[in-house]
């Protein structure tokens, strides 16, 4: 079985623990006859340290075992399985610290029941297969899961945007495309190359390639300048903050660790810190929190402000509206859409709250009340009937039909692969609080400006039957109706 280095020590620790109690032994019972004491036997056996030869053999001896039986990496039927787990790169790739979790319990929880353990492992396994579920999504899944525990905001990034201003520009310049070429060039000796879909049709999905060798980045002609900027700005991240493992495309082609994906979180929160000054966003958003009626357009006059694309924009809110403003009740998402089409797909979100919010669904169709959809058909009916080639910037107050939460959303639609008639929309949602009300005056009383609607999240699952924007019967709730009404005449036989 081939073990990563560092689970040998909690490989060894699980077999001398699992040893000890076949014999009946306690720890001080063992610490005893090995003169070993129960401090580092408890070290030992939670796989913290690894013992010496010579501790090794008084521990063989003690339990009666073989030395070579207690060293090899072959596990006992009770412990099989652990081995998959050990296996694959679960432990290796992914800083369980990051979330909490200490290596050495979860082996530990797998020692205790191994059996249970496993199968719920299995079972989590099957599904992700049976769904799909790439290496890519997995590590992205815990990366989000990294940012919730923190409400988005790294302070040690923070600091080293801070530390990049005040060495490369002054408190009244901007970061842009000229300083950071300049930076990859003079101090990080880069190579800048533009390419285009049509030179290159294989890399028209790519908006970066980096070559480490010759220390080229090849950027696709086709960017935006705020994607552009973006773009040199990570790269100019990925090298101040010192991360060598990272990916080399953008998007991402394949995924080898799940470094590559925290190093890339960190390098574009870098980028966001330096693009989108702390400082002058609280201001900004001040001023429009504190106006007595809601304005799409100044909203949206301040996310060009910056120069920074909506999505950018929103994902830098999400760590500033936590820490300065107390706002944590939130969510973030991405919908891709073709212009002229009815199939809308979430292709990104972040969820600062447990509370009510989109989610990927499996053979389900997304309220077709939903700001974040409304927009992007008002977009493509824009770009057909009048070439409308700009951002579209709305609000919602969303009240849920089933639950009655309510969430105040802000949505931005803009092209984003035109060549390919591709819109995007991306939304924040807060949820509707005492200390919202109290952070944005336009809500007391709400703004005529912001729309009021009912909405719901699927089609299948939704009781609102006069609906006119209904894409689906309601087949979900059809079903839970009728296991509903079986369980009141089951109920009723006793």
């Amino acid at each position: 079985m081939a073990v990563y280095p560092d689970h040998i020590r909690l490989l060894f620790g699980l077999k001398l623990k699992q040893i000890r109690l076949d014999k009946g032994l306690s720890t001080s019972e063992l610490a005893q006859i090995s003169g070993l004491s129960v401090s580092y036997l408890t070290e030992i056996e939670k796989g913290r340290k690894y013992p010496k030869t010579d501790k090794i053999a008084a521990l063989a001896s003690a339990m009666d075992v073989d030395y070579d039986t207690l060293v090899s990496l072959k596990l006992s039927k009770k412990l099989e399985p652990i081995s998959e787990l050990l296996r694959s790169r679960f432990l290796t790739e992914i800083p369980l610290e990051l979330l909490g979790i200490d290596p050495s319990d979860l082996l530990e929880l797998l020692a205790e029941a191994p059996a249970k353990v496993s199968a719920m492992i299995s079972t989590v396994m099957n599904i992700g297969r049976s769904y799909h579920v790439s290496v890519e999504r997995l590590y992205m899944a815990v990366l989000r899961s990294y940012q919730e525990m923190h409400d988005n905001y790294f302070e040690d990034i923070e600091q080293d945007g801070d530390r990049f201003l005040t060495e490369f520009a002054s408190t009244n310049s901007t970061v842009d495309e000229g300083l950071l070429v300049s930076l990859l060039r003079t101090r990080y000796n880069y190579t800048i190359v533009n390419f285009s879909r049509e030179s290159n049709p294989e890399l028209a999905g790519l908006r970066s390639v980096f070559r480490p060798e010759s220390g080229t980045l090849y950027l696709n002609s086709h960017l935006s300048i705020e994607q552009r900027t973006f773009l040199l700005a990570r790269e100019v991240g990925f090298q101040y903050l010192n991360l060598k493992t990272r990916p080399y495309t953008y998007s991402y082609v394949e995924v080898e660790s799940f470094e590559q994906i925290l190093n890339n979180y960190k390098a574009s929160y870098f980028a966001g810190t330096i693009l989108i000054r702390r400082e002058e966003l609280i201001s900004g958003l001040q001023v429009i929190f504190e106006q007595p009626g809601w304005s799409n357009e100044a909203f949206l006059a301040l996310i060009q402000s910056f120069r920074a694309t909506p999505e950018r924009f929103f994902y830098r809110l999400s760590n500033i509206l936590p820490k300065y403003f107390g706002i944590d009740q939130l969510f973030f998402y991405r919908f891709n859409n073709t212009a002229g089409q009815t199939n809308f797909h979430l292709t990104k979100e972040m969820h600062l709250t447990r509370q009510q919010g989109p989610k990927s669904m499996v053979d389900e169709h997304y309220c077709r009340r939903w700001v974040a959809l409304t927009i992007l058909q008002e977009l493509a009916f824009l770009q057909k009937t009048k070439a409308y080639e700009g951002a579209l910037c709305q609000s919602q107050l969303s009240t849920y039909a089933d639950t009655g939460n309510t969430f105040f959303i802000v949505s931005v639609a803009q092209p984003y692969q035109p060549h390919q008639q591709q819109n995007m929309s991306v939304s924040m949602c807060f949820k509707l609080t005492d200390t919202l009300r109290s952070k944005m005056r336009f809500l007391n009383p709400l703004s005529p400006n912001v729309s009021q609607r009912i909405v719901n999240e699927a089609c299948e699952r939704c009781g609102i039957f006069d609906c006119r924007e209904r894409v689906a019967a309601p087949i979900g709730l059809q079903k839970k109706r009728q296991i509903d009404a079986m369980k009141k005449a089951l109920e009723e036989l006793k």
